[in-house]
């Protein structure tokens, strides 16, 4: 099965659960992550429920990216600096303090529904999902579990911590609105990975 992200309507920018956008929900220590080449605050993507990808398990999958210098931080690298990953907790309840300064949110806040579909070929899901809707392609706003649809080569993470290769969790596109979207270099997919054993996480992008 695919578990496709639909896009639902806007959000609060607090909502709980699966959205893009808005301001992530974080543990009362955490600090907004800045990219390592241009030290700019990175930009807030999305919160991933892991239930919602994995049933049984708990907490939340935050990623973010650098835009404040787009295509000069290598923020399409897993490693690279210029994009980050956290897995948080059930104490994650509050929205983070935003830095004044940098590229840090998203224009919109979008809600998330979901739908299965058979089989377990993402990019053929989503188009399926299409046509028998009736709805925009663009409205498809990526898949949770199951297997990444590599735009190029398989670049699966591993732990930063046990060396061993990371769970995929999510698949995102850029967004229902180019006007509104993430910057995947045009057309690209980003990547959330975490680490079950270790609760290291991990994003990147491909196009």
């Amino acid at each position: 099965m695919v578990k496709l992200m639909i896009y639902a309507g806007a959000a609060a920018a607090d909502a709980s659960g699966t959205r893009t956008g808005g301001v992530p929900l974080t543990p009362p220590e955490f600090e907004w992550p800045r990219c390592r080449e241009c030290e700019g605050p990175m930009q807030f993507l999305a919160q991933i429920c892991l239930a919602d990808a994995d049933p049984g398990s708990a907490g939340l999958l935050s990623v973010f990216m650098c835009q404040n210098e787009p295509g000069l931080c290598e923020e399409w690298h897993a490693a690279a600096g210029g994009n980050s990953a956290f897995v948080f907790g059930s104490d994650a309840t509050r929205a983070a303090p935003v830095p004044d300064d940098g590229v840090t949110l998203l224009d919109e806040t979008s809600a998330i529904g979901f739908v299965q579909i058979e089989g377990d070929d993402y990019l053929g899901a989503r188009g399926r999902w299409a046509r028998e809707t009736g709805r925009s392609g663009p409205e498809v706003l990526g898949q949770l579990g199951g297997r990444p649809a590599w735009l190029q080569n398989d670049e699966t993470p591993d732990c930063g911590v046990c060396d061993q290769p990371m769970s995929f969790v999510v698949q995102l596109e850029e967004g229902h609105d180019y006007r509104t979207s993430a910057n995947f270099g045009g057309g690209g997919c980003g990547y959330g990975f975490r680490c079950r054993s270790c609760g290291d996480a991990a994003f990147l992008w491909q196009r």
